[in-house]
C-alpha cells in the first residue's frame, strides 16, 4: 500500500494480471478507395462513342480533350479527360454556339478532389445548377490531367436546364483553369464542337485535330497548295 498524508491507496497485484487478459480491438480503418479505372480507347466505335481532340493517334491520356459515352440500362455513362489542372466539360446544345446549354463539368478543387457539377450556359456565362443529374461519380487528377466518369439518366422530367439524352444534340467540348474550385474561362477562344448532332444510339470514334495539326488538313489550305503548285508549274519555262 501507499500512504500519502491522511489517505491510503492500496495496489492490488492481481490488477496487472487482469489487464493482460483484456482483449484489444484495433481501431476501425476507412475502407480502401478503389483506384480510378483507366479509360479504354480500344472500345471506341464499338461499345461506346468517342471524341478525340489533339494530336493524331492520341488516346484518353494524351489527347488535349477526350470524351466517351455509352448506354448502360436507363443511363448514359460519360468519361471525360483533358490536359488541364482545372476543369473539363461537355455541353449539350441545340446549335453549335454557347448559350442555353446543359453542361456537365468535372472540376478539380483545392483539396485535390474532382467533383462533377451541373451548369447551364446563360449566354457566355456558366451558371451552376443545384439539381445535378450525375450519379456514380468518379474523378482523379493525375499527370496534370483532370479525368472523370459519371452517369446520368437518358430520360428526365421536363426541365429547361437538363436535356433528354435520347434526343440528338450538338456536343460542345471545353476545358480550362479553376480558381479555388470555381471554373474560369476555357483555354481556347473557339472550343471544338461536334460537326453534327450526336445520338447516344450510334457509336463512332471521331478524331478532331487541334489547331497545331490543322495547318495542312483544312480544305482551304489544301486548295491553296494545289493552286500554288499549279502556278509554279505553269510559270516554269
Amino acid at each position: 500500500s501507499v500512504t500519502s498524508g491522511q489517505s491510503k491507496c492500496y495496489w492490488n497485484p492481481f490488477s496487472l494480471v487482469l489487464l493482460l487478459f483484456i482483449p484489444c480491438y484495433p481501431f476501425p480503418t476507412a475502407p480502401p478507395v478503389d483506384p480510378f479505372a483507366k479509360i479504354r480507347v480500344d472500345d471506341c466505335g464499338k461499345t461506346k462513342g468517342c471524341f478525340r481532340y489533339g494530336k493524331p493517334g492520341c488516346n484518353a491520356e494524351t489527347c488535349d480533350y477526350f470524351l466517351s459515352y455509352r448506354r448502360i440500362g436507363a443511363d448514359v455513362e460519360f468519361e471525360l479527360s483533358a490536359d488541364t489542372d482545372g476543369w473539363v466539360a461537355v455541353g449539350f446544345s441545340s446549335d453549335k454556339k454557347m448559350g442555353g446549354d446543359d453542361v456537365m463539368a468535372c472540376v478539380h478543387d483545392d483539396n485535390g478532389r474532382v467533383r462533377i457539377q451541373h451548369f447551364y450556359n446563360v449566354g457566355q456565362w456558366a451558371k451552376e445548377i443545384q439539381r445535378n443529374p450525375a450519379r456514380d461519380e468518379e474523378g482523379v487528377f493525375e499527370n496534370n490531367r483532370v479525368t472523370c466518369r459519371f452517369k446520368r439518366p437518358v430520360y428526365v422530367p421536363r426541365e429547361e436546364t437538363i436535356v433528354d439524352l435520347h434526343l440528338s444534340w450538338y456536343y460542345l467540348f471545353a476545358w480550362g483553369p479553376a480558381i479555388q474550385g470555381s471554373i474560369t474561362r476555357h483555354d481556347i477562344d473557339s472550343p471544338p464542337v461536334s460537326e453534327r448532332v450526336v445520338s447516344i444510339y450510334k457509336y463512332e470514334d471521331i478524331f478532331m485535330p487541334s489547331a497545331a495539326y490543322q495547318t495542312f488538313s483544312s480544305p482551304f489550305c489544301l486548295l491553296l497548295i494545289v493552286a500554288l503548285t499549279f502556278y509554279l508549274l505553269m510559270g516554269t519555262p
